[in-house]
């Protein structure tokens, strides 16, 4: 995080409607740098849907979403969601040269695939890893192109409990370097939360 905007979010009596349903509604709260902020809730609650607004992908039917100390919000953050979003035929270094270009990063490769136990894996095509080595090639964007918000949806799903570990390191880190971690869960990370969010 070294020579990065420090961000904070606020959301702002939120209110999002999906189909006919009102997921929730006059939600709000604040994230303040370093923060570690679960949502929880059941399968459907409108976890998903949150870090969507947050993330710009969604518009909620009342309230905002707003971003301190920044003036371009889509630059602020990285979205990790349920899908990995990576091509079987091309391979991990392949996925994260292009991600650190998109982003406009100057992370290492290398050194983010060390921190994520993927270096073995970095030149074999994504169809042959398994479900959980696939997860660990997708968290790897948020090293090769810092960002001061994270927004990650279940990031340790199909992971095993050493690969839970890493996301918890990863997490851990972030925040103290003044990062922003929001994160929709159906257990803990491993970090105590500054805060959680219910939503039912």
């Amino acid at each position: 995080m070294a020579e990065q905007e420090k961000v904070g979010v606020r959301v702002q009596a939120l209110a999002i409607r999906r189909g006919a349903r009102l997921l929730f509604e006059d939600l709000s709260f604040t994230s303040r740098p370093g923060d570690y902020l679960e949502i929880r809730g059941a399968n459907g609650a409108g976890k998903t849907s949150l870090l969507r607004a947050i993330a710009g992908f969604l518009r909620p039917v009342a309230g905002r979403v707003a971003f301190d100390n920044t003036e371009e919000s889509a630059l602020a953050l990285h979205y990790v969601g349920h899908l990995n979003g990576l091509k079987g035929g091309v391979t991990p270094r392949a996925h994260m040269e292009y991600w650190r270009g998109l982003f406009g990063g100057v992370g290492s490769i290398d050194g983010a695939a060390s921190k994520l136990g993927i270096t073995s894996l970095l030149d074999l095509p994504v169809r042959v890893l398994s479900q959980g080595q696939q997860r660990r090639v997708s968290l790897a964007r948020l090293l090769v192109a810092l960002r001061p918000v994270w927004l990650l949806d279940e990031p340790a799903a199909a992971l095993d409990s050493a690969g839970r570990s890493v996301v918890a390191q990863l997490v851990s880190d972030h925040c103290a370097s003044g990062g922003v971690v929001l994160a929709a869960v159906h257990e803990s990370l491993g970090p105590s939360p500054s805060q959680t969010v219910v939503l039912s």
